[in-house]
């Protein structure tokens, strides 16, 4: 079983979310993650800001009081996550400190990650394009696709 469920929170721009798996066969563990960005797969990729329960199977597990558990653990740290956000939202970040970011991360080396993607993430932060223009994009391309093979 594999899920994620989003929270309604009364934060400007930002929603938490709060990621569940577990198997019925006690083939993986039951696990709890929370955060403002969680994935959830079924490949078993599952990661969140917080990740309050990774409880094995045994004979004396109890799901009631592992759940009640995390929740409140949860609960307790969403508080710091609301702070965090917020004080990312009043942050301005200049252009220069942008380009210098990006030069750590990827010419110094201090983000592991491809160095070939130094340029798209570059041009993805100085030129975004609006997710609804590429979506409107995307769909006239299908459209004149799929409008001719019918």
């Amino acid at each position: 079983m594999f899920g994620v469920l989003d929270l309604a929170t009364e934060m400007e721009g930002c929603r938490f979310s709060i990621g569940l798996r577990n198997s019925h066969d006690k083939s993986m563990r039951l696990a709890m993650t929370c955060g403002y960005r969680v994935f959830v797969c079924s490949n078993m990729a599952f990661s969140g800001d917080f990740t309050p329960v990774l409880a094995k199977h045994s004979k004396s597990f109890s799901l009631f009081d592992c759940i009640s558990v995390g929740v409140d653990r949860m609960q307790r740290n969403f508080e710091p996550m609301r702070k965090q956000v917020e004080s990312w939202q009043r942050s301005e970040l200049t252009d220069v400190t942008a380009k210098v970011v990006i030069y750590k991360a990827f010419v110094e080396g201090k983000l592991d990650v491809p160095k070939h993607l130094a340029r798209t993430v570059h041009d993805l932060y100085f030129e975004p394009i609006p997710q609804f223009k590429a979506t409107a994009k995307l769909g006239e391309f299908l459209e004149t696709r799929f409008s001719q093979s019918f």
